[in-house]
């Protein structure tokens, strides 16, 4: 503070926020001539890009919701009444699904593509991704935002990219054993899968020469326990990144020192935190615990303003060891699939932590089985956990792992082990919650 009781900004801050208001000013113009939804949605609100004299002012522009975007894609298909550019100018479509299974489809320009790459690169930098490095890509390759991006991301930095995708992990561990210097990019599930693949196959993970992972796409890499798991099975640090298949391929990176993920986006994507109950703004500090919403500052055909990710994500601290500045932060899950149970929000991935906390008396595999929708369930939650070959006393892990979760989440829970690989397994996102009708009512 200064003597005037004023906060003083580093002038890295306050170059940034000048930069992004410019931007924001300049794509909100463009939507408004160039998108009949926003057009629309901003008139109806009574705001426009002449109230823009600050980025705090972005907090009285209207969110923009996942299910207005389906809306406006139904309404004016393939890409939706909020696209600016038409068919002619996209050079390329991906797709995110939601629980209907019907693809939202997301535009490229040439430009849109310019950004994302260099913006998931930035990402990719700061987790450590150095030109001598080969990328053994395991995620999805097709359709998904963190794939083609990702490639072009790995060879704007330089390094050698191996697409080797989704369906194929003996390919996977065929070229680990033959490729030197190699980083696995894969989500957090996928990871513990397949070094449990490589042990069945006689084969130690932590020799196949993986220098470190990078994991995204489901919370779990940074869950101390899962982390702690998929690290020793590979002997290699992990890293997590954060993006949003609407927004961008991946805005958030962490850096070597695995205390949160920093918003190495920020030059292209602003974002907020929002109270997911009320969208009252959440300011960035210590322990915040909050929605993020974005708002895409430079693209060319599916700008998106206050767009409400539904990913909850805690702040761990501001500043960092590494010298970068801004919040750290953690994704503990997604609004839409957390439980409340007795009042108290539960996050499946949060569960999963504790029962990989007891690896390898268990797999680390684990399912909340609902007997009808959520979010509010009756107690106690039950939760099916696969116990290891050699457990002797089924009944003393159970009561265990039942106590552990009462301590640390303070919720009721029933556990039911099962044999190892009775829980689907998953090369994308694993399910770890599964609806499950009573006998007497399927």
């Amino acid at each position: 503070m200064t003597a005037a009781g004023t906060v003083t900004v580093p002038a890295a801050a306050r170059d940034l926020a000048e930069l992004q208001l410019a931007k924001l000013r300049r794509q909100v113009v463009y939507l408004e001539e160039r998108s009949p939804f926003y057009r629309e949605k901003l008139a109806s609100a009574g705001v426009g890009s002449g109230d823009l004299d600050s980025l705090e002012a972005l907090a009285r522009f209207p969110f923009t919701t996942k299910q207005e975007i389906r809306d406006a894609q139904v309404a004016a298909p393939p890409l939706g009444r909020h696209a600016c550019v038409g068919l002619e100018d996209v050079v390329r479509l991906h797709a995110s699904t939601g629980t209907t299974g019907a693809p939202s489809w997301v535009g490229v320009t040439a430009r849109d593509a310019e950004v994302w790459t260099e913006l998931t690169a930035s990402s990719f930098r700061v987790q450590g991704i150095r030109r001598d490095d080969v990328v053994v890509h395991a995620a999805g390759l097709t359709l998904f935002v963190g794939g083609l991006p990702a490639r072009d991301a790995i060879e704007r930095i330089g390094a050698t990219f191996v697409p080797i995708g989704t369906g194929a992990s003996e390919k996977v561990l065929a070229a680990m054993q033959t490729l030197g210097r190699t980083v696995l990019h894969a989500t957090p599930s996928y990871a513990v899968y397949l070094a449990e693949v490589a042990r069945e196959r006689g084969l130690d993970p932590r020799t196949l020469g993986v220098r470190k992972l990078t994991v995204g796409g489901e919370p779990g890499g940074g869950e101390p326990s899962t982390r702690a798991r998929i690290e020793a099975d590979w002997g290699a640090p992990v890293t997590e990144g954060l993006g949003n298949a609407d927004v961008a391929p991946i805005i958030w990176g962490e850096c070597e020192h695995q205390q949160g993920m920093h918003l190495t986006g920020a030059e292209w994507v602003h974002a907020e935190l929002v109270d997911p109950e009320t969208g009252e703004a959440v300011p960035w500090e210590e322990g915040a615990e909050a929605e993020l919403v974005y708002t895409a500052l430079e693209r060319e055909c599916c700008g998106l303003l206050r767009f409400r990710t539904r990913d909850r994500v805690r702040v761990l601290g501001l500043g960092c060891a590494c010298g970068r500045p801004g919040p750290r932060i953690r994704c503990v899950g997604r609004t839409d699939d957390m439980l409340i149970v007795l009042g108290v929000n539960v996050f499946p991935s949060a569960i999963r932590d504790l029962v990989s906390e007891l690896h390898p008396q268990t797999t680390g595999a684990m399912q909340v089985v609902l007997r009808e929708p959520g979010p509010g369930v009756a107690p106690p939650l039950h939760v099916e956990v696969e116990r290891a070959d050699d457990v002797a006393d089924e009944a003393a892990l159970a009561a265990r792992l039942e106590e552990l979760v009462r301590g640390r989440l303070t919720v009721p829970v029933r556990v039911e082990l099962v044999p190892p690989g009775s829980i689907p397994r998953s090369q994308m996102k694993t399910a770890l919650v599964r609806l499950d009708a009573p006998e007497e009512e399927r």
